[in-house]
C-alpha cells in the first residue's frame, strides 16, 4: 500500500508506476524496490531531481546548501544530479576501501546485515550545510551514518531527501530530529 509522501499527485502516480518490486533480493525475506524504470524515462527522472532538490532550498526558490552528499550506490544515481539542479558540489559516501584519501568512517545496522560507510576527510569545510540524497529510507542506518559522517567532517547536515520510505521500518526514528522529504512513503 501506498500511502502520503511529499510529492505532488502526478509525480506520486508517475513514482508508483515506475518502480518495480523485486522478492527475496539482495537477500531472501527483502523486498527490493527497483527504480530503474523510473531512471529510463527522462520527463520521470528529471521530476523526481527537481523534487529532491527542493529540501536544499528555501521557500523563495534560493539554495540553501553548500554540498550534496549521496550515498552508495543507488543515491549517486539520486544525489548527483540533485548536486548539479543546486548548483553546489557533490560528496560520494562509499563503502570501505573505494575512496584514496584520508577516511572517516561509521559502521552501522541495516535491515539484512551491517555495514560501513566512508567519506573523505576533506569533503566538506568547516559549517558547511548539507543535503543528503538517497533512494530508499529503510531502518534509517545508512541517513544517520551519513550524517554523523558529515558532523565529523565539520558540516552540518540541512535534511534528508529520498525517493522512497518504507514507513513499516521506521526509519525516521533513526534521524535524529533530521528534515526528511520522502516523495513517497510506503
Amino acid at each position: 500500500m501506498t500511502v502520503a509522501g511529499d510529492a505532488s499527485p502526478e509525480l506520486a502516480a508517475t513514482i508508483d508506476s515506475l518502480i518495480r518490486d523485486v522478492p527475496d533480493f539482495p537477500k531472501p525475506g527483502v523486498v527490493f524496490k527497483d527504480i530503474s524504470l523510473l531512471l529510463d524515462d527522462h520527463a520521470a527522472f528529471t521530476a523526481v531531481v527537481q523534487a529532491l532538490a527542493d529540501a536544499g532550498r528555501d521557500d523563495s526558490g534560493a539554495t540553501v546548501v553548500d554540498k550534496v552528499v549521496g550515498m552508495e550506490a543507488r543515491g549517486f544515481i539520486l544525489a548527483a544530479p540533485v548536486a548539479l539542479a543546486l548548483g553546489v558540489g557533490f560528496v560520494p559516501v562509499r563503502k570501505p576501501g573505494k575512496l584514496p584519501r584520508a577516511t572517516y568512517a561509521v559502521s552501522y545496522a541495516l535491515e539484512y546485515g551491517e555495514e560501513t560507510l566512508e567519506m573523505h576527510a576533506d569533503a566538506l569545510a568547516p559549517g558547511e550545510r548539507v543535503l543528503l540524497v538517497d533512494d530508499v529510507l529503510a531502518t534509517g542506518g545508512t541517513a544517520a551514518a551519513t550524517a554523523e559522517l558529515v558532523t565529523k567532517g565539520g558540516g552540518t547536515a540541512h535534511a534528508l531527501s529520498v525517493l522512497l520510505e518504507l514507513s513499516f521500518l521506521d526509519g525516521r526514528a533513526a534521524l535524529d530530529g533530521l528534515p526528511l522529504t520522502a516523495l513517497r512513503t510506503i
